[in-house]
């Protein structure tokens, strides 16, 4: 069955375009036109069933998502939202909704099940300490795809993580991919896309947010009080997307990862 008659056969309707839509590194994303006068997003790739269910849970707890509206192997359909700039308003709107999101939590750190972006697995096995949850299963997994020098450093940092980072902070609800690139500005709302949720320390969602870029005075505004300490933390939880980046795209991100390893001393 082609794609053009699976979104027929969950959607009950003709379909009349297909557009490409911006961002798919990791997975082809179509804007879709129905002869009923619907758009909605198709998104192909490996992942797609397991995002469904975070765009559920995320929805459950209100945070501002599109809906789901179809699946089937490999195919997740969902409502589509048109993109407008982003306004102070709509920054503070995500910074409102992120810190509701992140008040969310859960016994343990980490998902009931493992994820991955593109080859990069990401392991999500519960554990109730922070610091060893961010060493075993972000820092350290698939220590063998990356050079040798940058895993000794990384071995290294991993060992002092339990005097960087607290113990037990709350196990809030992540997006887990929190880059401007995964935030939908629509109107003066703002929506999370592309999740890849987990329970953890809500500063990682704040220092990934920050990794590409500085989101302005409004979403702090909406977002409230930063935790004490966490610029000093910040690059500790930078460190993993930096390395996610560099397995993906190659040697033009080793200078991101040194960078941040020198920041910590490592």
């Amino acid at each position: 069955m082609t794609l053009t008659e699976q979104i027929a056969t969950l959607t009950g309707a003709r379909v009349t375009a297909r557009v490409p839509l911006h961002g798919g590194d990791l997975s082809k994303v179509e804007r879709v036109d129905l002869d009923s006068g619907q758009s909605l997003v198709a998104k192909q790739g490996p992942q797609v069933a397991a995002e469904a269910a975070m765009l559920r849970t995320m929805a459950r707890v209100g945070a501002p998502v599109p809906k789901v509206l179809g699946e089937a192997p490999g195919l997740l359909l969902l409502e589509f939202l048109p993109e407008t700039p982003s306004s102070p308003r709509s920054w503070a709107a995500l910074g409102q909704a992120l810190r509701k999101m992140h008040k969310v939590t859960g016994d343990t750190y980490g998902w009931d099940m493992d994820y991955a972006f593109g080859t990069v697995g990401i392991p999500n096995s519960p554990c109730r300490n922070w610091p060893q949850f961010w060493a075993e299963n972000r820092l350290l997994t698939g220590v063998n795809a990356l050079p040798p020098d940058i895993v000794a450093r990384l071995k290294s940092l991993a060992d002092r993580l339990p005097g960087l980072l607290p113990q037990h902070p709350p196990a809030a609800l992540l997006h887990g991919d929190l880059w401007s690139g995964n935030v939908l500005f629509t109107g003066e709302r703002a929506c999370f896309i592309d999740p890849a949720c987990y329970y953890g320390d809500a500063e990682v969602d704040l220092a990934m947010l920050t990794l590409f870029g500085q989101p302005p005075n409004a979403f702090y505004e909406g977002y409230g009080p930063l935790p004490h300490g966490h610029e000093k933390r910040r690059p500790v939880y930078q460190l993993w997307p930096a390395l996610v980046h560099l397995r993906l795209f190659g040697a033009g991100y080793r200078g991101m990862v040194t960078g941040l390893l020198d920041s910590l001393g490592a």
